[in-house]
């Protein structure tokens, strides 16, 4: 089965999304230029001191990600099969005055279009995966982008709460999409996206194809990958409102509604390559 059809509807969809994400409050592409970072504490607990290190961000978008690593002393590389996000990522390097590579290909084909080189971390953020048909492949890509010694990282929605039913709000939850990794994706139509539209504008190319991937799978395939588990934490937030009737907690941190049982709605995992 070629997968060409889904990335294809994908990257059409994140180009759209591009411009209304770097207009859009949520971004704060102002204050990002005025000296903010968008990397949360967690994340930078996590991942560590990176001066001096070099940084490769998977899936990077408009690259604030990258660039606040960039921040922080590392020589970041940015990656994404969006043309329109990686030309704004550029541009916003630019006008930040920050040093960065940005480099535009499918993840699956991230160590050809890097010639083979490898990092001293690799850093995956949230809403990622989703959007990748097979967690194996990815992990074994992952584990070729890593050099002997270095780490690998990742924060992502967490595969229960994409099983949960949308549009049945508690004090009811059901879970009626798959946790699991499935050969087929589920498709959307969908002309808004997850931030607000200060652009007024629609997505044009609405169709996306989306998979769940199961945390157990995930934490599997890392390690034949030929990654080594440092750590797995799960969190009852996430930084986003994946799910209408979330509940904003503060900047960044989204909760199921109070008096609803506690669920893992993110995780974090860093593994290391053995030298």
């Amino acid at each position: 089965m070629s997968l060409d059809p889904y990335f294809e509807a994908n990257r059409a969809n994140w180009d759209d999304r591009t411009p209304i994400h770097t207009a859009s409050r949520q971004y704060d592409l102002e204050g990002f230029l005025a000296g903010d970072s968008t990397l949360l504490e967690e994340d930078i607990a996590n991942v560590g001191d990176v001066t001096g290190k070099t940084l490769l961000h998977t899936q990077c978008h408009i690259g604030l990600d990258t660039l606040s690593w960039a921040r922080r002393g590392a020589s970041v590389t940015g990656l994404d099969f969006s043309p329109e996000s990686i030309n704004t990522a550029r541009d916003i390097a630019t006008r930040a005055g920050l040093e960065a590579r940005f480099v535009e290909a499918n993840v699956y084909a991230a160590v050809e279009a890097l010639e083979g080189e490898q990092f001293d971390v690799v850093f995956t953020g949230v809403g990622a995966l989703c959007w990748l048909p097979d967690a194996t492949a990815w992990t074994h890509v992952m584990g070729k982008l890593v050099r002997p010694g270095g780490a690998f990282y990742i924060r992502e929605f967490h595969p229960v709460l994409w099983s949960l039913d949308e549009d049945a709000p508690p004090p009811s939850l059901s879970i009626t999409r798959p946790y699991f990794e499935t050969t087929e994706p589920l498709a959307s139509d969908e002309a808004i996206t997850y931030t607000d539209n200060p652009t007024g504008e629609p997505i044009a190319n609405t169709r996306t194809y989306e998979w769940n991937h199961g945390l157990g799978h995930v934490i599997t395939a890392l390690i034949q990958a030929g990654l080594r588990i440092e750590f797995v934490h799960e969190y009852d937030w996430c930084e986003s409102p994946a799910l209408p009737w979330m509940v904003e907690e503060g900047r960044w941190r989204w909760a199921l509604p109070e008096g609803r049982e506690r669920l893992p709605l993110a995780y974090a995992i860093r593994a290391t390559k053995p030298a």
